[in-house]
């Protein structure tokens, strides 16, 4: 249905509550993709990938992948700060990939660039981002990775591919 105040379509989550497309439709996509039971756990879970991600890289880097998250949530029409009921969901994908929570946004963008192996990449998946019994790491991150790329320029993409360790980096080119 089409909201007459904003003219964006929306979306019912699984609290029976509308949201719109703007502020869901990356969140929808990793909640099916990663077999997740809502739209929380797909944006708690989107945001500890994007912060082991931007662990690993230069901020210079991190600020051009925010800097096209913005780009293409503009092109796409999607206006900022779009009032919905839920304020929980109402963060854009570049709001995730900057941080949610102040402190950490500060210190990503303060300390150098970490050396994450995949092993560990994996372990904080499944430490930080609260998964379900059942859910398996490697799915939700090939959901987020998946989800992002589809938002990210060739160019961006190949860069972040750089940043990434082994396995991962496999994940990254197969989502």
């Amino acid at each position: 249905m089409n909201s007459p105040s904003t003219g964006l379509s929306k979306v019912s989550n699984s609290t029976s509550e509308s949201t719109p497309v703007a502020a869901t439709s990356f969140l929808k996509k990793v909640m099916v993709r990663g077999e997740l039971e809502d739209l929380y756990d797909a944006r708690d879970i989107a945001e500890v990938v994007f912060r082991t991600m931007r662990d690993m890289m230069p901020t210079e880097v991190s600020d051009r992948v925010a800097a096209e998250l913005q780009g293409e949530a503009i092109a796409k029409g999607y206006p900022q700060g779009v009032a919905t009921k839920d304020k929980a969901l109402q963060n854009d994908v570049v709001d995730l990939w900057r941080d949610t929570n102040p402190l950490v946004r500060f210190l990503s963008r303060v300390r150098p660039p970490l050396v994450i192996e995949p092993e560990t990449f994996l372990f904080r998946i499944r430490q930080e981002a609260g998964l379900s019994n059942g859910v398996e790491p490697e799915v939700v991150i090939a959901a987020v990775f998946s989800a992002v790329k589809a938002e990210l320029s060739q160019e961006r993409i190949d860069e972040v591919t750089g940043f990434l360790p082994g396995m991962i980096r496999q994940m990254w080119r197969r989502a």
